[in-house]
């Protein structure tokens, strides 16, 4: 590893040496690639069920994604406010944002749940309510098993947060390796040995859900941790905290679910072109998933990051590893995405799918491949930098507009009025993305997000 460049330009000392940086990062890396090709795994194995099964599993899953997206957003407000104050040395005032993060999600978390059960008929005839008897079927089975995971998913989500806030993501990522080896082999003995369909798929993932929050609970529950939650009271809130979470939180996670809400308001218009497009999109949103993970984790890793360097109130070292990461995501998603393109006829066969759902998800994946090495970086890597500072409205602001007026307005005149399809939606993707990366672009060059640290020095 080399040296840190132009150090004498910091402020104070080196808030992450090369060392630092890439134990942070490698174990986020590793976690989204295991998470990944679990992902692979579990679509493979549902799809010996059939191109029914499939299609059901990634409809819910949309709705699942929903869900963690608004997680990630609360706990990326905790993590911030933790780092913010980890940078300014104020240690105990980052152990309470934690404590106040965790009690929040879990009451948060469980009323969800709730909800989630009571309208479980209006989610799905509304949303999906033109999608084939059979698709139906396992919708709803897939759904009930699986909506009984979110308490535990938000004890996951919260504590994975907060140790990288202290810059330690090795801790999640052996949660993570437990938690889906749980998962993918709970799929192959209820699938392959049991011959289950759906519900083979949807068990495994409640048991490991519940394993991970076990797990997280010990964790942080350990003294010698620096954010423990051992005398965390459930229903005792500090508003004056709460309120610094809920600061960075709240837009994120209104960005993130308006992001979601999207994709299922598209995945209604995908319905509509047949159980054809349903499957292709699905396999194309796994092995698209693959092709974004290490700009995934350099995403965790910039928060972590620049939050530090925010709280310490030393900007120029924000800036300099702020580029850095960004480099670091261009490189690892142009070779992500080259193996995809190169593997992608092994992979199209391993599926089984039929010939015009392989030929929809081919059309897709270079597409998708090709643009993402260019836009996808400087779309969601980029903002991170900017919800670290606590500049959070503007990517609110840029992600909402840009994802309805590009996104779901073109997906619609593309998809339906122009005759592309599946494909259609996708093209309006990247366009969003295109979007993005302009406003985004425009910001970090003018230095408005500079300044609105939470913590004050």
């Amino acid at each position: 590893m080399g040296k840190v460049k132009n150090r004498g330009a910091f402020r104070g000392e080196v808030l992450f040496t090369n060392q630092a940086l890439w134990a942070l990062i490698l174990p986020l890396f590793m976690e989204q690639l295991l998470t990944a090709l679990v992902g692979l795994c579990d679509s493979i194995m549902v799809a010996q069920v059939g191109e029914a099964a499939v299609s059901a599993v990634s409809l819910v899953d949309s709705v699942m994604i929903l869900i963690i997206n608004i997680f990630n957003a609360l706990a990326t407000g905790g993590a911030v406010v933790a780092g913010q104050y980890l940078g300014s040395r104020q240690k105990e005032e980052a152990n309470r944002a934690g404590k106040q993060m965790m009690q929040f999600m879990i009451l948060l978390s469980t009323g969800l749940m709730l909800l989630l059960y009571i309208f479980k008929s209006v989610l799905l005839r509304v949303v999906f309510g033109s999608i084939e008897a059979d698709v139906m079927y396992n919708c709803n089975l897939y759904y009930i098993i699986c909506m009984a995971s979110v308490p535990f998913l938000a004890v996951y989500c919260g504590g994975a947060a907060l140790f990288r806030s202290v810059g330690n993501s090795k801790i999640s990522m052996i949660i993570s390796i437990i938690m889906n080896l749980v998962n993918i082999s709970g799929n192959a003995i209820l699938v392959f040995g049991f011959h289950r369909g759906v519900e083979g798929v949807a068990i495994p993932t409640l048991v490991s859900r519940i394993v991970a929050a076990a797990m997280m609970t010990a964790y942080l529950r350990n003294p010698s941790f620096d954010l423990n939650i051992r005398d965390m009271k459930l229903f005792r809130f500090e508003g004056r905290m709460i309120k610094k979470i809920l600061y960075i939180g709240i837009p994120n996670g209104v960005e993130n679910s308006m992001f979601q809400l999207g994709k299922i308001l598209l995945l209604s218009l995908i319905a509509t072109f047949g159980t054809n497009a349903i499957a292709a999109n699905a396999v194309s949103n796994s092995l698209a998933y693959f092709e974004i993970l290490p700009g995934m984790a350099l995403g965790l890793a910039t928060v972590t990051v620049i939050s530090r360097c925010i709280g310490a109130g030393d900007y120029p070292q924000a800036q300099y590893f702020a580029k850095r990461l960004l480099k670091y995501t261009y490189v690892s998603m142009w070779v992500t995405n080259g193996i995809t393109l190169a593997a992608l006829p092994l992979i199209l066969k391993i599926y089984h799918l039929s010939a015009q759902t392989s030929g929809f998800t081919r059309d897709i994946m270079v597409f998708h491949s090709i643009m993402a090495m260019i836009f996808w970086p400087l779309s969601f890597t980029l903002p991170n930098v900017f919800r670290a500072a606590n500049d959070v409205r503007f990517t609110m602001i840029v992600g909402v507009f840009s994802m309805w007026a590009f996104r779901i307005v073109c997906a619609f005149v593309f998809g339906k009025y122009m005759g592309m399809g599946v494909f259609g939606a996708w093209v309006a993707m990247v366009l969003d993305w295109v979007v993005r990366s302009g406003f985004f672009i425009l910001r970090y060059k003018s230095g408005k997000w500079k300044g609105k640290a939470l913590i004050k020095m």
